[in-house]
């Protein structure tokens, strides 16, 4: 037995470690967390003095009886989680519920997994950090105290099913508000003036009126007034500049770069980072510093020199703005500058490739720029034209890494030809072009990142887990719009003629950009009425400012949650009770036929148009919006015609052919078969013919290719790409196979290996039970029975799992026959009411 008990959070993180220490460490993970709040109760004393109930959840309690024993037979524990407040958490509650003494416990940091930073941290350690631990407890009860109060008060007043966080709503009320920006926004036009003009040498270059013109009046008779004109350059001036590198990888500007340059979602982005950082590849992901130690800036230089030379070299130290910087001391940067890439999964080549070039670029010299600016007079008016040019003279940092920006239309400065003032200069052509002034840009995932950053909202280790839960919430949604067609017009001079044409230019295209959903306006909206100080962008900066100050031991915790509950739970208190309901609702006309108001709301299932309320005699009509409608900006016509739907076309095969609108898009339905319009079509456009058409092509498509073991075999694409189908088994057709032309024999390879893996994930099958033990994703294990699905984590010891332990966990979680007695109890309270009111 081992004499000294490393604990680290991942196993990753441990297997890597236990390579750098002898056969005196044992290393074991405690796969995270090993605490928390309970999950049905809000676990904090709100009328004592706000201490927080920690359990075991039921997933970590082997994990927990196994370090216990570990730490038992163990002369020394070292606590090695990460050293970010989370992490110091985690030390804690190891501390506590494993019962360790003072006198048998070390708690370690360290930046990076290399063997001299694991050994440097197991030569000074130290103890927990309460201040810490304090902040680390005072965000999760303050965030367990506003999901909690909030969310019941959104079930009662919006809908059920919703929930609230500080965090989370703040983000997607900055969301909402841009949408509201863009749908306000009325477009003005004006007109460009570009032109390209040519030395005596032929040397072509392009140039521009710094300001448009209002009208289409103005800017033809500008053209107009250019006609016959001779033009010069009135000034020449050439100025040197520099451009300086970016500093190395903060948490939020790993996230941006990623999402600009490789299209990684913020989640994802973090994913491959802490696997960077647990294989040693890269040091701590969470952090707001900019700083570089001096070994690193050091290992920098030398390769540097190595690589480039001396004159690439110039090492910097930068200066964070963030305040109480998640007690991180370095940006994230290589564990070694020497290692230019790694190999292994792609992502994570990319990623670390992005990283390394970021932080040796941070430690290389300026670019060096020469900067020029010409003007050009013409004779037959004062308008000057412009035009700059940037030459680069030396590279420098350039070499190896440009930072990326979230400006769509930047313009780039390209060389001019050589010029001097005075000198005689031909036009080739001058365009007045129509342009429009652009709403404000949706947000991307880097972009909000980056406005919750400037507003000093979350922390490093909130951004990821924030942006996934509000659209796990469906509060917000990844755009798909494809924009809309607009006209605009140009005038073009050349050779003396001025002619002019219509052009066409496609705008509001944002796919891959976050909208808020209709929930997500109408939760908005309740939470700003009535919580407009939760909501507050500078109250939320404020308790992030209080928890960076009880890190820094200079306030306490429970004093501020005191602070806050005594004026917050009233407050609730009073709006559940006296708040209207919200449903977003506004009216849009009257019903010709009824007489009755016509409205949209957001109702169970989504958003909705109606006909009448429910305090009428009569049941109200009710229609869905399609998906691309916007329950803000839906008019009275376009709610109309939702009324039309579902529309009969005509009969098929003895079954009604109808179209409709769905939750998913509008669709032709035949009997219990549905098949969706192409993206645009208007199902109330669709006639017979168009639903036969698709109907025929569904069939089509469903037509058995291939027989195999007496089941057919049929082919479709569907979310995740090129299927089959067969024996109600779905099998993904990855690129190793031509899906248009497979073979009978890559039929059956890609059944049979189906069925191998299948096999393959069974570790028990007690079939007279009908209960199987199988291997699920993530190193975790499902325990099936009939329909029921129960997961289990990864420290399960499955291959010793007997009969009874596993009917023991299904009768635990109530995954066993008990359910379905109590579903029949249910039913039949339900018909006793109902027979009650009858009577």
């Amino acid at each position: 037995m081992a004499k000294n008990l490393v604990i680290v959070e991942s196993p990753a993180k441990a297997k890597t470690i236990e390579k750098f220490l002898g056969s005196d460490y044992k290393v074991a993970s405690s796969f995270g967390h090993i605490a928390d709040l309970p999950t049905k109760e809000i676990g904090v004393d709100t009328e004592g003095d706000f201490t927080p109930k920690y359990i075991v959840s039921k997933d970590k309690k082997d994990v927990v009886k196994k370090l216990k024993n570990l730490a038992k037979n163990a002369e020394m524990v070292w606590l090695a989680s990460d050293e970010d407040r989370e992490g110091e958490a985690i030390a804690w509650h190891l501390s506590e519920e494993l019962g360790l003494t003072e006198a048998k416990t070390k708690r370690i940091v360290f930046h990076e997994i290399t063997k001299t930073a694991i050994l440097k941290a197991i030569e000074n350690p130290r103890d927990i950090d309460y201040n810490l631990v304090n902040a680390q407890q005072a965000r999760r009860v303050l965030d367990r105290l506003v999901g909690y109060e909030l969310s019941p008060v959104l079930w009662r007043k919006v809908k059920g099913g919703l929930s609230a966080g500080r965090v989370q709503s703040v983000a997607v009320r900055l969301i909402v508000e841009r949408e509201r920006e863009i749908q306000d926004f009325t477009p003005e036009g004006s007109f460009r003036i570009d032109a390209e003009f040519s030395t005596e040498g032929g040397k072509a270059f392009k140039a521009k009126i710094p300001k448009n013109f209002d009208t289409k009046e103005e800017a033809e008779k500008f053209l107009k007034d250019n006609i016959g004109a001779n033009f010069k350059v009135a000034d020449l001036s050439t100025k040197p500049a520099k451009k300086s590198p970016a500093p190395p990888f903060t948490t939020s500007t790993l996230q941006q770069e990623a999402s600009r340059k490789l299209y990684f979602s913020v989640s994802k982005t973090m994913t491959l980072a802490q696997r960077l950082y647990e294989a040693g590849h890269i040091t701590y992901m969470r952090t707001d510093s900019v700083n570089l130690s001096e070994e690193a800036r050091k290992g920098a230089k030398d390769e540097i020199l190595k690589a480039y030379g001396d004159k690439y070299s110039k090492t910097r130290q930068f200066k964070g703005k963030s305040k109480g910087a998640q007690e991180a001391h370095e940006a994230i940067r290589p564990t070694s500058f020497q290692k230019h890439g790694i190999s292994g999964e792609r992502d994570q080549q990319r990623l670390y490739d992005l990283i390394w070039k970021r932080a040796i670029s941070s430690q290389m010299s300026d670019a060096q720029l020469e900067r020029t600016n010409v003007k050009i007079d013409a004779d037959k008016h004062d308008n000057q034209f412009t035009a700059n040019g940037e030459v680069l003279k030396f590279d420098g940092f350039l070499k190896v890494y440009l930072e990326g920006s979230d400006e769509e239309d930047e313009e780039q400065s390209g060389m001019l030809p050589a010029m001097k003032q005075g000198q005689k200069l031909l036009n080739d052509y001058i365009t007045a072009t129509e342009r429009f002034t652009r709403p404000p840009y949706r947000y991307t995932e880097a972009s909000l990142v980056k406005k919750l950053e400037e507003l000093g909202i979350g922390r490093p280790s909130t951004y990821a887990p924030t942006i996934s839960t509000i659209q796990s919430r469906n509060y917000v949604e990844k755009g798909s719009v494809d924009g809309n067609e607009r006209d605009y017009i140009q005038f073009t001079l050349k050779e003396n003629k001025v002619a002019e044409k219509k052009l066409t230019e496609t705008v509001g295209s944002d796919k891959g950009k976050i909208v808020p959903t209709a929930t997500g306006m109408v939760v908005n909206d309740f939470l700003v009425n009535h919580f407009a100080n939760i909501l507050d962008y500078n109250f939320t900066a404020r308790v992030e400012e209080s928890f960076d100050n009880i890190a820094e031991g200079n306030e306490e915790w429970k004093s501020m949650m005191k602070n806050f509950y005594k004026d917050f739970h009233p407050h609730v208190q009073d709006v559940a009770k006296n708040a209207e309901r919200e449903v977003g609702e506004r009216i849009l006309g009257e019903d010709p036929e009824s007489g009755k108001p016509v409205s949209v709301r957001l109702g169970k299932f989504g958003p909705m148009v109606q006909i009448g309320s429910v305090e009428d005699d009569e049941k109200p009509k009710f229609a869905s919006l399609s998906p691309d409608q916007n329950m803000e900006t839906l008019t009275y016509e376009e709610a109309m015609d939702l009324f039309q739907l579902p529309k009969k076309l005509g009969e098929y095969e003895g079954e009604d052919v109808e179209v409709n609108n769905g939750r998913y898009g509008p669709y032709v339905r035949y009997g219990k078969k549905f098949v969706s319009l192409e993206k645009g079509e208007d199902p109330l456009n669709t006639d017979f013919d168009r639903a036969m058409e698709l109907i025929k092509e569904k069939e089509k498509a469903d037509a058995p290719i291939y027989t195999y073991q007496d089941h057919p075999v049929q082919k479709g694409v569907g979310r995740f790409g090129p299927y089959l189908k067969w024996n109600s088994i779905f099998i993904n057709v990855n690129k190793k196979y031509d899906f248009d032309n497979l073979s009978d024999a890559n039929i059956e390879e890609l059944i049979e290996d189906k069925l191998k893996k299948e096999r393959d994930k069974v570790i028990h099958n007690w079939e007279e039970e009908g209960i199987r033990l199988e291997k699920a994703r993530w190193g975790r294990f499902n325990l099936i029975q009939g329909k029921s699905k129960l997961e289990l984590p990864k420290t399960t010891q499955a291959e010793e799992m007997t009969l009874e332990e596993a009917k023991a966990i299904l009768e635990k979680n109530g995954k066993g026959k008990k359910k379905t007695t109590r579903k029949k109890t249910t039913a039949k309270k339900k018909t006793a009411k109902k027979t009650t009111k009858k009577k």
